[in-house]
């Protein structure tokens, strides 16, 4: 153990000494791993011969000759990325015995690379540790050669046999804990490829690697990119997914895919979710700022379509009262005719024309320009104009405008939440004072509660705000029954670190707002009690958050409210697909008076590649 130690004191100066001149970018200067008993030189030769790429990867995620140039190192380029960050990777076809280091490594060229695949090349150069997304991401970095000087000593020679990645090769468990000591950083620790998912997957960064038929878990995005699964039955759905479940049970078989062909000479292919990248998908198992362990395609497989369907909900009864909640991701008036009608064509028929609609990110009457204009009548018209030209009811409309700048989102666009409602199936009470600067109160009314604004804000000068949407509150009736809904729009995720960070578990910053934000909701809904138990009360919106996240246990707190996705089964639980999960983020919460409901999440954007909104809407149906 004291040698160990030594060597990982060693290690970290070298690597402290490289971030001082700018060798190493990001987090790995907490402690960088014990590397090699063998000290190689700065000349980049060991005692044992000349550098080879295992000896650059060494046996933990930061290189043992990070800051050090080495010469004469020696494989076979088995591909070349000519957008981007340009370079190529190379490999050595000579293995050694040691599973954790990588024979491939990626060399940064900054320019269009010269080289061709089957190119056996000699390079020379620095040793970097990149950090896609730079310090504050928390990634881990990319091990490569940057300034390199390059030979050519011959061409077309056979590539070195891929690596298969399946659901037999990639572990179970995600990824060991990080070194308290280290600022919870794994960096330092020794890869275990055959225990760790994110080990295993280092353990091959920059090798020539290949995925048999896999099913896709996320849609092909406006980047030319899709994600697949090569562990067909992990948290798997009946609509093809990868469902999210818990902090503790990641997908481990989740794999980016990109493509190292011009999409001028091949464009990328769409495909939804469920569908199958049939084939072999061979090329270098690249490390990138937007998803972590990436295949980069120099051979892309086939995409086999499933056929994946929009849903479509039940239409309420006659004594069911039927709430919506929709993110129509930034909708403006400069959006094209053909996003509102196809939003609108999905209230009325896939939604089945609730009674009430909370929508999220409804922008200003100009979207982005920044002019200060924060009204949204224009906004709200058009959309609601638009529902009744797809055969739905004229919808009433009821919100706050909020300050200027003052409520996140895209600059200039003012987003804020909207309700929609059904005159003649609910009517709503309307008290006036609301702003977007006054807070709405409970009093009570009759032996019942009331709100002081309605439609208003709740605390709306409350810090848990600051930069955020507030929550907008209204009073409606529904034969004869009070209902209160609560929509909201709670912090993004912006800033938190992503699965594959350097840091285990990742570092999740941005839920100190939301756990903020979700308290100030759980004391209005709880005051809203207080006046009278049996208040109907619906707590709707991008909640921005899983169902079994901190946020969504301090809505719940003192069990005012339930999460109603928890009624669906596990698999069944999304409204959002990011990274190959499906996972909750939208969510409609029930007070315990309504404790007999039927809650459906509708999936029509979120698992396809052609989308209205990255969002999928909730409904929820109960009896008052």
């Amino acid at each position: 153990m004291p040698a160990a130690s030594s060597r990982t004191t060693a290690v970290s100066a070298v690597v402290t000494a490289a971030l001082a001149a700018g060798l190493l970018t990001g987090a790995a200067t907490t402690s960088a791993s014990a590397a090699s008993s063998a000290s190689p030189s700065p000349s980049g030769s060991s005692a044992d011969g000349p550098v080879r790429i295992h000896d650059i990867q060494g046996s933990t995620r930061i290189s043992p000759l990070v800051g050090r140039q080495v010469s004469g190192v020696t494989g076979i380029v088995t591909g070349v990325r000519t957008y981007g960050s340009k370079g190529f990777w190379f490999q050595d076809p000579r293995p050694d015995a040691d599973p954790a280091t990588s024979e491939g490594i990626f060399v940064f060229t900054s320019s269009a690379p010269t080289v061709a695949v089957g190119d056996a090349v000699t390079v020379s150069g620095t040793v970097t540790e990149y950090v896609p997304g730079g310090v504050a991401s928390g990634n881990q970095s990319l091990t490569q050669i940057s300034k390199p000087t390059v030979e050519v000593v011959s061409s077309g020679n056979p590539l070195p046999a891929p690596v298969t990645i399946s659901a037999r090769s990639v572990p179970s468990r995600y990824a060991p804990a990080g070194d308290p000591a280290a600022g919870g950083s794994v960096n330092a620790l020794p890869l275990a490829p055959s225990r760790y998912a994110l080990d295993h997957y280092e353990s091959l960064e920059g090798m020539n690697v290949r995925i048999g038929s896999a099913r896709v878990v996320g849609a092909t995005d406006p980047y030319s990119e899709l994600w697949v699964t090569v562990k067909p039955h992990e948290h798997a759905n009946r609509r093809g997914g990868t469902v999210y479940g818990s902090y503790d049970a990641q997908n481990t078989g989740r794999l980016q895919i990109q493509s190292l062909v011009p999409l001028a000479e091949r464009p990328f292919p769409t495909a939804d979710v469920g569908d199958v990248l049939s084939g072999t998908t061979e090329g270098p198992l690249d490390f990138n700022q937007y998803g972590g362990y990436t295949l980069a395609a120099r051979t892309l497989g086939e995409v086999t379509g499933k056929g994946l369907r929009q849903e479509t909900t039940r239409e309420q009864r006659r004594g069911e009262l039927a709430v919506a909640t929709y993110n129509v991701e930034n909708l403006d008036p400069t959006d094209p005719q053909e996003k509102f009608d196809a939003l609108a064509t999905a209230v009325v028929n896939n939604l089945a024309s609730p009674d009430i609609v909370a929508l999220e990110e409804i922008q200003d009457d100009n979207g982005a320009k920044d002019d200060g204009t924060v009204s949204a009548d224009r906004t709200v018209a058009k959309f609601v104009d638009a529902i009744v030209a797809a055969g739905g009811p004229a919808y009433q409309w009821r919100s706050v405008d909020p300050q200027d700048k003052k409520d996140g989102g895209e600059p200039g666009g003012n987003i804020r939440q909207v309700f929609l409602f059904n005159p003649e199936r609910v009517s709503f009470t309307h008290r006036a004072g609301g702003d977007a600067t006054t807070a709405t109160g409970v009093v009570r009314e009759r032996g019942r509660a009331a709100l002081t604004h309605s439609p208003g804000r709740i605390d709306p000068a409350n810090a848990a705000w600051e930069n955020s949407r507030k929550p907008l509150v209204g009073e409606f009736v529904f034969r004869g029954r009070t209902v209160f809904v609560v929509a909201n729009h709670f912090a993004s995720k912006g800033g938190d670190e992503s699965l594959v960070s350097q840091h285990q578990p990742p570092t999740r910053s941005s839920e100190v707002q939301r756990h903020a934000q979700a308290g100030v909701v759980n004391t209005f809904v709880k005051k809203l009690l207080s006046v009278q138990k049996n208040a109907d009360v619906l707590v709707v919106g991008d909640i921005n958050d899983f169902e079994f996240s901190g946020t969504t246990k301090a809505l719940t707190a003192g069990g005012v409210l339930y999460p109603a996705v928890r009624s669906l089964p596990r698999a069944e639980r999304y409204s959002y697909v990011y990274q190959g999960n499906s996972q909750v983020l939208d969510q409609i919460l029930t007070s315990p008076s309504i404790d007999d409901f039927e809650y459906d999440s509708v999936h029509i954007n979120a698992e396809f590649a052609a989308q209205n909104s990255d969002h999928d809407p909730q409904v929820l149906r109960f009896r008052p």
